[in-house]
């Protein structure tokens, strides 16, 4: 047996702060060996993350860890100096979820990498210049003699991960450890990001300690599996083994909630609901432009779409980033004002509507965005957040008081709660505050912008099923937003892709998942990730052969 890259033993982390001490891992033992790729999954809160950080000793000074690690055989539990220095880059790497955070935005991507380079290697500055290029040549970044001098907001978010990882295996290290590299990623860059670690495991024969709580990538990357939950290991086995016979409670129940394109019964398409007027949403070669500035010419982000959203249905609107998607919504809802074309929301022509017009609009449309963190004001306890809407519609205190209560318990949130801060909710909590926000009118539209792309399985399916019900009884039309096509399987009558900001097919869900009729659409379903290890592999290769050129 080879000796671990990585060893960690026993490792127990606790917080302790004034309102007592909180135990987030508890005798944690993990081994990876040179060339494996092991995955550490479980929900928000699990532990995941602060294993990982303790390797590096990146943990708060409230935490107080013990037991023992090992990198290629030495101790680091309790470095000197120089040995953390040598340790952080050289012999352990870590890509971050958000590399938009994680990098200086004030330098260029390539000064970044020759910075580590110039700290861990005695390479003169032309000598590192030359191997960041090739660094960034390696992860496939396009043009890397030019994009090594672009600052972190000129890339794209595939980009800068690439660039992130490129500055990570800069030092050729024992470990890299990757923290949710792919989560706000598309599904085909975040195929070419797995694809990038794999090949690099191939190539370095570095170990690689993935860290997610997405079931595919999973399936389509680890060659062996660790599951948390509450801080303690409730399961361990080979990827195959673990997809195929899971052992544990637990471990079931997290892959039952995972949507799996293909494998999931697709609603038939919902009767339109009987109405005298026209579509809840209908839009007409809709063009939106960002203007240039400094002489540049205007951004065309969405070009001549033309679609319907019918009473009583959902569409989902599928794409990648960039795509058009969420300009749209934000279109529709009077966030953005179109260039040339109509937007119809029931049945009012809202391209040129008045302020006051708008402002009419948005009592019959609702929206639910991406980060409840962000759209929730943190000042506002969530009652308060729930019965703005309807203040502004000047309805009765008395009415706004008892409408928040229905609506905290039509999304499944005790009325007790009315009270609490933001803060003081999960995510998957706060997203069903930003529902209740949205529906709180009775909206006869609502536009849903990816509002499960950053909640766990269990959480994300929970959100998926309220969503359904609600929708159910409520009666109201959906545009709903999105980049996993699984979800948009189960939630959505028809479907329409954007590609470049034009629509490149639309119909039932049914038949376009099943037989799609454009090369993107296909391309975009090969690249989606489903936890089966076995099919994700034929998925790989099919989606090799569908590679354009």
């Amino acid at each position: 047996m080879t000796t671990p890259a990585l060893a960690i033993h026993r490792l127990g982390v606790e917080f302790r702060t004034g309102d007592g001490t909180t135990t987030a891992a508890r005798d944690v033992s993990i081994e990876v060996r040179p060339g494996e790729i092991l995955a550490l999954v479980g929900e928000s809160g699990s532990g995941k993350s602060v294993s990982a950080l303790s390797v590096l000793g990146l943990l708060p000074p409230s935490a107080v860890r013990t037991g023992r690690i090992e990198v290629s055989g030495r101790d680091v539990t309790t470095p000197d100096g120089p040995t953390l220095r040598r340790l952080r880059g050289q012999d352990v790497a870590m890509v971050f979820q958000d590399p938009m955070t994680a990098l200086n935005p004030v330098f260029t991507v390539g000064a970044q990498i020759v910075e580590a380079l110039r700290l861990h290697t005695d390479l003169s500055r032309r000598a590192a210049r030359a191997r960041a290029v090739e660094l960034l040549t390696m992860v496939g970044l396009p043009d890397p003699e030019q994009r090594y001098g672009y600052y972190p907001h000129q890339l794209s978010g595939g980009q800068r991960q690439r660039a992130m990882i490129a500055m990570a295996i800069s030092c050729d290290p024992a470990v890299l450890i990757a923290d949710e590299p792919t989560t706000a990623l598309d599904v085909t860059v975040q195929a070419e990001i797995l694809a990038l670690l794999r090949s690099l495991r191939d190539r370095l024969d570095s170990a690689i300690l993935i860290i997610t709580h997405d079931m595919g990538v999973v399936a389509d990357i680890a060659d062996r599996v660790v599951v948390m939950r509450a801080g303690e290991i409730v399961e361990e086995a080979p990827v195959e083994q673990l997809f195929a016979r899971p052992a544990q409670p637990y471990t079931r129940e997290l892959l039952a909630a995972v949507p799996h394109l293909g494998r999931q019964e697709v609603r038939p398409p919902a009767a339109p609901v009987a109405h005298d007027g026209a579509a809840a949403l209908e839009l007409h070669d809709v063009v939106v432009e960002y203007p240039g500035g400094l002489g540049r010419p205007a951004f065309r982000a969405v070009d001549g779409v033309t679609l319907t959203v019918p009473r009583g249905q959902v569409l989902g609107l599928v794409g990648e980033s960039g795509s058009g998607k969420s300009t749209i919504g934000r279109c529709v809802v009077g966030l953005l004002r179109a260039a040339s074309g109509r937007v119809v929301v029931d049945g009012q022509d809202v391209t040129r509507a008045s302020r006051g017009e708008l402002r009419a609009l948005r009592r019959t449309v609702g929206m639910v965005f991406q980060d409840p963190a962000s759209s929730l004001n943190p000042r506002y306890p969530i009652g308060d957040s729930i019965g703005e809407p309807l203040r502004l519609d000047g309805r009765p205190r008395a009415e706004v008081s008892r409408r928040v209560t229905e609506l905290l318990e039509r999304v499944e949130l005790p009325a007790a709660w009315r009270n609490r801060y933001p803060h003081e909710l999960s995510g998957g909590q706060r997203q069903r505050v930003g529902i209740a926000r949205a529906v709180a009118l009775e909206p006869v539209l609502l536009v849903a912008d990816e509002p499960t792309s950053a909640l766990d399985v269990s959480v994300q399916a929970r959100v998926l099923e309220l969503l359904l019900d609600l929708q159910s009884r409520l009666g109201f039309s959906c545009l709903f937003i999105s980049h996993d096509l699984a979800v948009v399987e189960l939630l959505a009558d028809r479907i329409a892709v954007m590609h470049r900001g034009r629509i490149v097919e639309q119909g039932a869900s049914a038949d376009v998942l099943a037989a799609p009729g454009d090369d993107y659409t296909r391309r975009l379903l090969a690249a989606a990730p489903v936890p089966d290890p076995v099919e994700q592999r034929r998925r790989r290769e099919q989606r090799t052969a569908l590679r354009p050129g």
